[in-house]
């Protein structure tokens, strides 16, 4: 939750003095997403385009990937930074090479309006939320659903995998602790829900896993509407810690 900005800005930490800021387009920027190596960014727009840019060496964008007609609103990255998946409200999902910007595939579905794209560690799947209340696994050789999660009952707002790719959560809109929920995925056995994080009491707009270090509990993180940043303990689904934003 923040300013909303139309320029893509690097920081050095830990003084926190920006580094580098970039301008993107007139449209504000709805997703960023970067190769595992930190060097090329991603970044989607308003203006239906999709801009690569290069962190050191260059001012300005390094390729264009256009022809989404509507606002784009997914971006994923292959772990060998070779290919992008892109999704938008055109109900559309496609892939591109990243040197050359071409648009390698394209798969579109009824109502499928894309909120957020995720790739799966060391796999060729893209993970999808949608609108139309949807979790998606994509697979990106072909572009085509590989597996379809069990309905919820409220739009699926983002999404997030775990590093070692054996889970994947996805968080719900709602409205007075109705919905609001994230939820997370088995993606390598049983392909279904293992348990909800419930708490918020307003739209769970943004989920995520924490990194793990070698004597921390697997955690996972979520943010809502309702001003507050929540850490749960993911295979309990206790809730560690509050933060008011």
């Amino acid at each position: 939750m923040g300013r909303k900005q139309t320029g893509l800005s690097s920081c050095a930490f830990p003084a926190h003095s920006q580094a580098g800021a970039q301008p993107i387009s007139p449209s504000v920027s709805l997703q960023v997403t970067c190769t595992q190596d930190s060097n090329r960014v991603f970044s989607a727009s308003r203006d239906r385009t999709v801009m690569m840019w290069e962190l050191h060496g260059t001012s300005g964008p390094t390729q264009r990937f256009p022809g989404h007609e509507l606002v784009v609103t997914g971006l994923a990255v292959s772990p060998d930074a070779s290919r992008l998946c892109t999704g938008s409200r055109d109900n559309t999902v496609r892939k591109w090479d990243v040197e050359t910007g071409e648009c390698l595939c394209r798969a579109a579905l009824s109502r499928n309006l894309v909120t957020h794209l995720c790739w799966v560690p060391g796999e060729p799947y893209v993970i999808q939320t949608s609108e139309d209340k949807t979790i998606r696994m994509w697979d990106s050789r072909e572009l085509q659903v590989a597996h379809t999660f069990p309905g919820k009952q409220h739009i699926q707002t983002s999404c997030d995998v775990s590093q070692d790719g054996r889970y994947c959560v996805s968080s719900s809109s709602g409205f007075a602790g109705e919905g609001c929920e994230a939820t997370l995925w088995d993606l390598r056995q049983t392909r279904s829900r293992v348990c909800e994080y419930r708490g918020h009491l307003q739209t769970t707009a943004s989920c995520v896993f924490l990194p793990r270090g070698p004597a921390l509990t697997p955690s996972i993180a979520t943010s809502s509407y309702d001003s507050k940043v929540k850490v749960w303990d993911r295979d309990t689904a206790g809730r560690q810690g509050t933060v008011l934003v």
